[in-house]
Parts: C-alpha cells; sequence; structure tokens
C-alpha cells in the first residue's frame, strides 16, 4: 500500500493510502483543546473527548466530503469507518472500498485530496443543553465545547480551525448555570 502524508497542520494530520485494488485508506484527527478564532473577538475551543457520547455507544457516524450528507465516504455502521476518542484527538481511519473510489464522490474526494485541495477534517455536532460554556476571555469570548453529539466528520477545503471549520449561531457570554435552552444549537467545527 503506497501512503503519502497529505496535510501535516498544528497538531493534525490527513493521510491518503492507496491500496492495490482500486481502494483507498484515509486516516485523521481533529485535535482537542486548541482554540481558534472565528471572527473578531471569538473563539472557539473542543475540550477533549467531547465527542465520546455517541462515539462509545457505536452510533452511526458518516465521513462525508464538505458535510454533504449526499456525498458520503465511509460510515461506523458500515464499518468503513473506524473512531478513536482520546484526551488529545479524535482519531480516525476510513477504507474507501474500490466501488466508492469509483464513484463520483469517492472520486471527487481523493482528486480533492491527492491535489492538496482538501486538506483538513470537520467534525459535524450538535451540542446538547449544558454541553458548551461561553465566556469572556482575553478581550473578547470564548466558547468552550465540553460535550457534542458527533453525526459526522467531513473532508474539507477551507477550515476555519487550523484543522477544523466552525460555524457560530449564538455568541453570548453566559454563566454555567444559564447556558442557553436550545439543544438544536449545531456548530460545525
Amino acid at each position: 500500500m503506497k501512503a503519502a502524508l497529505l496535510w501535516g497542520g498544528a497538531g493534525g494530520g490527513l493521510e491518503l493510502r492507496a491500496d492495490d485494488m482500486g481502494g483507498a485508506r484515509l486516516s485523521g484527527r481533529f485535535p482537542y483543546n486548541s482554540a481558534t478564532e472565528l471572527g473578531p473577538g471569538r473563539r472557539e475551543s473542543i475540550a477533549g473527548r467531547a465527542f465520546r457520547s455517541r462515539v462509545e455507544a457505536g452510533e452511526e457516524i458518516h465521513l462525508l466530503l464538505g458535510h454533504d450528507f449526499n456525498r458520503p465516504l465511509a460510515s461506523t455502521r458500515a464499518g468503513s469507518l473506524v473512531l478513536r476518542d482520546g484526551d488529545d484527538a479524535l482519531l480516525f481511519e476510513a477504507t474507501i472500498s474500490p466501488e466508492m473510489a469509483g464513484s463520483t464522490t469517492g472520486r471527487d474526494a481523493l482528486a480533492m485530496i491527492r491535489g492538496r485541495l482538501a486538506t483538513g477534517v470537520s467534525p459535524g455536532f450538535i451540542v446538547p443543553r449544558g454541553g458548551d460554556e461561553v465566556r469572556e476571555a482575553e478581550g473578547g469570548l470564548l466558547r468552550v465545547v465540553r460535550s457534542a453529539e458527533l453525526h459526522e466528520l467531513s473532508v474539507v477545503t477551507r477550515p476555519a480551525y487550523q484543522h477544523a471549520q466552525v460555524e457560530a449561531r449564538s455568541w453570548t457570554a453566559v454563566k454555567p448555570a444559564n447556558l442557553p435552552v436550545s439543544p438544536l444549537r449545531r456548530w460545525r467545527a
């Protein structure tokens, strides 16, 4: 199996290995505890093992191209995606079958990775009530996600973290006892 390290950002990596049958293995990591600035005065950090609930329960989680559920590459249910949630990173390994590698989505993803156009790893998740804390820090706001329901990981072209893409829907500094009540606030990292 040929291997090439395609991305080696701070604390993370995305590696693609082609096999002799026309398939591929894609492995990578999403580092925890690494704050990033999402916009002026807004930073976010995802705490270690924040995704453990669905990972440890063996829930179905997908590997997608660009957060698009119509562009799947692998899944835990299919046995083609293996996740390991640790204190410092969420690690994954995906087996892209020859059939999947030959599909439009597979060809697109592998070509973008080989061409170093898609180099980031981005989790799609829902933060349940009480799963995060927003506080004032370093002249702005810092959101710390301590617990989140991971539904997918995506290969992306332009992550906001050095290793992830995040969209914020609400930024209000609150005390932990007064966390927002909406459990469906979805942030993509």
